[in-house]
């Protein structure tokens, strides 16, 4: 154990805060019961500032602080494209895709959907949401979140690990299923400032360690110096890690497939926005949170570079007896996911490890419960409301939403333990998600900018986008090599390796792309065809005042594009 009393104070009394505050300030007020409203979207009253903090704390989660740390391990700063092209995604969202959720007067995401196309389909996509949450988000959060509780207060080997994965439920449970997404919202604004705080203390101690004689800053040139291979953004086609960020297609390519479903699309991120005061304010959480995103690799990434070096061991380093036997599987192979909860264990002091692990707590603990909160949403309002139970009230729709959330979290605490085999999390996440990321996107897109779009166009286009992302996936060469082999042609003769290099495998990034590309083009064509060319009953109406930001926003965001042109230049 690792953990000292006063770790164990610190921590406990984060828990106790968190726990109430979440149900103090979604109490019930002069004996009002919680209504629709209320529990899904915190009564429409969020402020720009706990908007901002809420997006970030929902986003930041073991996926960053363990499996991008991980990532940061393997591959270096050029990670962090997920980061800081995000923040130019949020400006994106704020100005383009807000106006008009907000203008429909959204709970759900899907509910677009059903304003945009039919009951049908919004339906169709609400059950494969509840199972994207439950299966890969929630499952995927509480594997890496109890594995590093298990590294840090235990021996690494597995042995807390389930309990650790049940301590952070019950944690996550017991204010977000009561209290709703005020709870949430409101909790998230102590928990991005502590998980900001923590990282960046833990990047400055692992900095003062990297090298016998100490400092930040000569840390730091010291980690540039030995590995200066992890310090651009923009990798080649040589480097081992190519096909998982794939060179340029990080700025004009499948990235922004992934970062436009998932800070535009994806209902536990974008429901905060939902609730707020006024579209104005909305845009203004939307931004803050974008200038949040642009330090948190100093917070995620950086560490796991740091580890790197510290496993290393080159000259100059401090040595570190055990990195090697840390980093090292059972297998023989390298657990990069270890880096973050490794550097945590080792040099964080007593006092401070409590505040430390609070802060990756508070990571996991705000990301499962806006996960739960979608899920529960979704659910409620997208299936049970439409399809089961059209008339319930208020107070039975608050009622499903929490039995909802509570069978969730069981079948992710269930699920949770059988991760441990995937190495690089954040990249298997990223990657499998991005199977059907790319026709959804492509629905939500040509339904908002394309008058034209219709339904059976829609439904088509989501169909076939599984069959193309399938294609990408297994391969054009690994689709046909075993027709050919089947029908007797030899496995080394011209004809396979004609094939073989005819049909290059792609990085799974230009898959996206390439799916993205395909789906919209289904779509329009059947849609021109199913509508006869004419404009859908159901299109969007935009005009010249739908997109205009005020100033704040508009300022915020030239500044945000400015510091993002510089980081890209010299990190290029």
């Amino acid at each position: 154990m690792n953990f000292s009393t006063l770790d164990t104070v610190v921590f406990a009394a984060y828990c106790f805060l968190i726990i109430g505050v979440g149900l103090w300030v979604s109490r019930n007020k002069e004996g009002k019961e919680k209504n629709a409203e209320d529990y899904f979207l915190a009564s429409k009253s969020l402020p720009w500032w706990a908007i901002g903090a809420s997006l970030i704390a929902a986003n930041i989660s073991a996926e960053q602080f363990i499996g991008m740390s991980g990532s940061g391990f393997a591959m270096g700063l050029a990670i962090a494209s997920y980061e800081w092209m995000a923040a130019l995604t949020l400006i994106i969202v704020g100005k383009y895709f807000l106006p008009i959720f907000i203008q429909k007067g959204l709970y759900t995401i899907p509910e677009f959907i059903e304003k945009r196309y039919s009951v049908t389909l919004k339906s169709i996509l609400a059950v494969f949401w509840v199972a994207l949450f439950i299966f890969v988000n929630l499952t995927s959060v509480l594997f890496l979140g109890g594995k590093a509780i298990d590294t840090i207060l235990g021996s690494g080997d597995g042995g807390i690990l389930v309990y650790a994965i049940i301590g952070l439920a019950l944690f996550a449970a017991a204010y977000s299923l009561w209290g709703g997404l005020s709870a949430v919202a409101w909790t998230d604004v102590i928990q991005v400032v502590l998980l900001v705080f923590g990282g960046l203390v833990t990047t400055i101690i692992a900095l003062q360690h990297v090298t016998p004689d100490g400092g930040i800053m000569s840390g730091l040139s010291h980690v540039m110096d030995k590995v200066p291979d992890h310090f651009h953004m923009i990798l080649d086609e040589n480097h081992k890690e190519y096909d998982n960020l794939p060179g340029i297609a990080v700025l004009v390519g499948g990235l922004w497939v992934a970062n436009l479903y998932y800070w535009g699309f994806n209902q536990y991120i974008i429901q905060r926005t939902l609730a707020a005061k006024s579209l104005e304010e909305s845009q203004k959480g939307i931004v803050f949170a974008a200038f949040l995103k642009l330090i948190v690799p100093l917070i995620v990434v950086i560490p796991g570079i740091i580890a790197f070096v510290m496993y290393q061991g080159e000259a100059g380093t401090a040595v570190i007896e055990g990195v090697q036997d840390a980093f090292t599987k059972l297998d023989g192979s390298i657990d990069k996911d270890n880096a973050y909860p490794w550097l945590i264990r080792t040099f964080v002091p007593s006092g401070l490890k409590g505040m430390v692990v609070a802060a990756l707590s508070a990571a996991i603990v705000s990301s499962l419960a806006s996960m739960l909160n979608s899920t529960a949403t979704i659910f409620t309002m997208d299936i049970y409301k439409q399809n089961i139970n059209p008339k319930a009230s208020d107070k039975s729709l608050v009622k499903v939403g929490r039995l909802t959330a509570l069978f969730a979290l069981i079948i992710a605490v269930v699920l949770a333990p059988f991760l441990g085999s995937i190495d690089q999390m954040f990249q298997y996440i990223q990657e499998y998600t991005g199977l059907v990321s790319p026709g959804i996107l492509a629905v939500f897109m040509l339904g908002l900018f394309y008058k034209k779009a219709t339904n059976k166009g829609a439904i088509w286009g989501i169909l076939l986008s599984a069959v193309v992302a399938f294609y990408f996936k297994i391969g054009p060469k690994g689709m046909i090599e075993p027709f050919l082999l089947f029908t007797g042609v030899e496995p080394n003769s011209p004809v396979i390796d004609a094939v073989n290099g005819f049909f290059p495998s792609l990085p799974w990034m230009h898959q996206m792309m390439w799916t993205w590309f395909i789906s919209m083009g289904i779509i329009a064509v059947i849609s021109h065809f199913d509508g006869k060319g004419k404009d859908s009953d159901k299109a969007i109406a935009i005009s010249g005042e739908t997109f205009k930001t005020g100033n704040v926003f508009n300022i915020a965001s030239m500044v945000i594009i400015v510091i993002l042109a510089v980081l890209y230049a010299v990190f290029w």
